[in-house]
C-alpha cells in the first residue's frame, strides 16, 4: 500500500471590506494642502532665482569675463539639480523606511533655511569672484533636499488620494508649485518696482535682490508647521510586516537602491522619459524664459517678470480639470496630448516671442504653456503608480531626480549654452521637441494606472459603502488585480489520503 498526500491548493485570500483603505476627504484635504504648502516653497525659489538670473550675475559674478558671468550664475541653477541624485538617494529609501511625513518635514526644514540664507550672502564686490562658492553651497543643500521632496510629496499626494479620483487630487501638487513659483515672479517684479521707485535704477543690484529670498523666513515658517501637522499615509501604515521588512528578492517588497534598479530598471526607464519630457518643456517655462526674454528678446527685467505671472496662475487653474480628465480617459491619453501639443506649437511659440511686444509675449508663453498644463497634471498621480508602494518612494526618487538633474533642471544652462553655440535662438525649441519625442514612446510602453489601485497597496476609496460596493464585485472588475495586492496565501485543502 502506498501512502500518498492530496496536492495542497494554495492560492491569496480574497479581498475582504476592512482591506480597504477609507479616507475621509476632510482628511484628504488636510493631507493634500500640507503636502501642497511645501511645493509651493520649493518652486518659490526656482521663481526667485529665475527671475533674478540676470541681476545675480551682476551681483555674484561681475568680476567674471564677458559673457561667463551669465552662464556662471545659470550654473548655480543647474548645480543645486546635479546634487539632487545624491538626495533621492538617501532621503528616498529612508521614506520607505521611517515614513513619508517625517522626510517630508526634514525636506521643508533645509530647503527654507538655506533660501533665506541666500539673501544675506556677502557680494562679488566684497570678496570678488568667490562670492558663487557660499551661494553653490547653498543651491547644493536646496538641491540635496529637493532630491526627497517632489519624490515624497508625490508619493504622498498618491497614495492618499482616492482610486477612482487620483488624478484629480494628485494635480493640487503641482498647482502649488506653479503658483509658488508665480509668487516667486511677482515678488521680485513688486521688489523691482517698489526699490527702483525709492532707489534708482540700480537697486535691485545694490541690495534689493536679497529682499524676495529674505521672504522665505516668515513663508518658511508657515510651511514648516504645515508639514507637523499632516499625517502618514495609510497606505504606508497599512504595510504587512513582510512588505516592512522587505525581506528576500520580493520585487513588491522594500528594495534598496540596487534592487529598485534590478526589479524595476524598466519602470524607472519610463519614469526618466516622461519626467524629462517634463521638466524639459516646464523649465523652460519657467526658469529660463526670463533669461531668455532679457537676453534674446530685449524685454525689461521688469516685463519679463511679469509675462509670466498670468500664463501660469491661468494654467495652475487649469490643471486640476486635466487631471480630473485622466480619471476619465486615462493617464496615457493625456500624455499622448501632451506630446503631440509640444511638437506641434513649440516652433511657432518662439518665432511669436520674436516678435517682442507684449502682446506676442503673452501669447508665446500661453503656447508653451499648453503642452506643461497636460504634462504636469498628471505627474503626481502617474509617475508614483509605476512602482510599489514598499519601494515608492526610492524609486521615485531615483527616477525622478536623475531625470530632472541630467535633461529637466539643466534647461537654462544647455539652451543658453546652444545659442551660444549656434547662434540659433530656437534651439530651445528643438531641446524641449527632442525629449518630448523620447517621453511619446515612454507613453506607449507604459501600463494604464488610472482608476486601479496602486501596486503594493489595498483599493483607497472614500467611503465605507464604496469599499462594500468594491469587494462585492470584485471578481467582475478589470481594475482590480489582487496579485499585486498584500494578501495572506491560504491554502484551500490540506487532507492527506492513503490510495492502495
Amino acid at each position: 500500500m502506498t501512502s500518498r498526500s492530496k496536492p495542497v491548493s494554495r492560492r491569496r485570500r480574497r479581498l475582504a471590506v476592512d482591506d480597504v483603505l477609507v479616507v475621509k476627504k476632510s482628511k484628504l484635504r488636510t493631507a493634500i494642502s500640507g503636502t501642497v504648502v511645501g511645493n509651493f516653497m520649493e518652486w518659490f525659489d526656482f521663481g526667485i532665482y529665475g527671475y533674478l538670473a540676470v541681476t545675480l550675475t551682476a551681483v555674484f559674478t561681475s568680476d567674471a569675463p564677458g559673457g561667463l558671468g551669465l552662464l556662471l550664475t545659470l550654473f548655480g541653477f543647474a548645480i543645486s539639480f546635479l546634487v539632487r541624485p545624491l538626495g533621492g538617494f538617501i532621503l528616498g529609501p529612508l521614506g520607505d523606511r521611517i515614513g513619508r511625513q517625517k522626510v517630508l518635514f526634514l525636506t521643508m526644514t533645509m530647503m527654507a533655511v538655506a533660501t533665506a540664507l541666500i539673501g544675506v550672502l556677502p557680494t562679488s564686490e566684497a570678496i570678488g569672484l568667490w562670492a558663487v562658492v557660499p551661494l553653490y553651497f547653498l543651491k547644493m543643500v536646496q538641491g540635496f533636499s529637493t532630491g526627497g521632496e517632489y519624490a515624497g510629496a508625490t508619493t504622498y499626494v498618491s497614495e492618499f488620494s482616492p482610486d477612482r479620483s487620483r488624478g484629480f487630487w494628485s494635480s493640487f501638487l503641482d498647482v502649488g508649485s506653479y503658483v509658488g513659483f508665480a509668487a516667486g515672479a511677482s515678488t521680485v517684479a513688486v521688489t523691482t518696482w517698489i526699490t527702483q521707485g525709492i532707489s534708482g535704477p540700480d537697486a535691485m543690484t545694490e541690495y534689493g535682490w536679497r529682499i524676495p529670498f529674505l521672504v522665505a523666513i516668515p513663508l518658511g515658517a508657515v510651511a514648516i508647521w504645515f508639514r507637523l501637522k499632516i499625517p502618514e499615509t495609510p497606505a504606508f501604515e497599512a504595510e504587512t510586516d513582510d512588505l516592512r521588512a522587505g525581506a528576500g528578492d520580493d520585487p513588491l517588497g522594500r528594495l534598496g537602491v540596487v534592487g529598485i534598479f534590478k526589479h524595476h530598471w524598466r519602470e524607472v526607464l519610463i519614469g526618466i522619459a516622461l519626467v524629462s519630457a517634463t521638466n524639459t518643456a516646464g523649465y523652460a517655462l519657467t526658469s529660463y524664459m526670463p533669461t531668455y526674454l532679457e537676453t534674446e528678446v530685449g524685454v525689461s527685467n521688469l516685463m519679463a517678470a511679469v509675462a509670466t505671472v498670468p500664463v501660469l496662475v491661468l494654467m495652475s487653474a487649469c490643471l486640476p480639470l486635466i487631471g480630473r480628465l485622466s480619471d476619465r480617459i486615462g493617464r496615457k491619453p493625456v500624455y499622448g496630448i501632451a506630446v503631440g501639443s509640444t511638437i506641434v506649437l513649440m516652433i511657432p511659440a518662439f518665432t511669436v516671442m520674436q516678435i517682442g511686444q507684449e502682446w506676442a509675449v503673452f501669447i508665446a508663453l500661453a503656447m508653451v504653456a499648453i503642452p506643461v498644463a497636460f504634462y504636469v497634471a498628471i505627474a503626481a498621480s502617474a509617475l508614483p503608480a509605476l512602482f510599489p508602494t514598499a519601494s515608492r518612494f526610492g524609486a521615485m526618487a531615483i527616477a525622478y531626480n536623475l531625470a530632472v538633474s541630467l535633461f529637466g533642471g539643466t534647461t537654462p544652462l544647455f539652451s543658453q549654452a546652444l545659442i551660444d553655440l549656434t547662434g540659433n535662438t530656437y534651439m530651445p525649441a528643438f531641446y524641449i521637441m527632442f525629449f518630448a519625442a523620447l517621453g511619446g514612446v515612454a507613453m506607449l510602453t507604459m501600463k494604464e494606472t488610472a482608476g486601479r489601485p496602486l501596486k503594493g497597496s489595498f483599493p483607497t476609496v472614500e467611503t465605507k459603502a464604496e469599499a462594500t460596493e468594491l469587494v462585492a464585485e470584485q471578481d467582475e472588475n478589470e481594475l482590480l488585480d489582487t496579485s499585486t495586492m498584500p494578501l495572506d496565501i491560504v491554502a484551500d485543502e490540506n487532507v492527506a489520503s492513503d490510495r492502495g
